[in-house]
């Protein structure tokens, strides 16, 4: 990620450390020191962050429910898991790249796949 401090220098603009920008609702959205650290930031309309990026390359992507909880998490090093929960916010399953499964898994609507059978395709349709 390039630094903003090497923009404002090319550009002959002033500044100071850190360099911090926010978006409309306070969110920091890109934060730099003086030592060479940053840290690029997204988040969704309810402030949950979805993703962050640092200098070093590392980055992190996640996803919530309409209820705010995390149900999903990438990164960088190929980590992720996936959860879903309940109407009471309970988690109801889980897993993740290790093969680590508990829960219930979601049930997966086949409307629209496409089977094979004898040579011959079917298009799955709900009843």
């Amino acid at each position: 990620m390039k630094k903003l401090s090497d923009t404002y220098k090319k550009l002959g603009i002033g500044f100071t450390f850190p360099i911090v920008i926010r978006d409309a609702n306070g969110w920091d959205t890109y934060y730099e020191n003086g030592t060479g650290d940053l840290g690029k930031y997204e988040y969704d309309a309810n402030g949950n962050q979805t993703y962050s990026e640092n200098s070093t390359g590392f980055w992190s992507k996640r996803e919530y429910d309409t209820n705010g909880n995390r149900t999903y998490y990438e990164n960088s090093k190929g980590y992720w898991w996936r959860r879903e929960y309940d109407s009471k916010g309970n988690e109801t399953y889980f897993e993740n790249v290790n093969g680590e499964k508990r829960g219930t898994p979601p049930s997966q609507p086949c409307a629209g796949k496409v089977i094979e059978v004898d040579g011959k395709k079917y298009k799955l349709t709900e009843l």
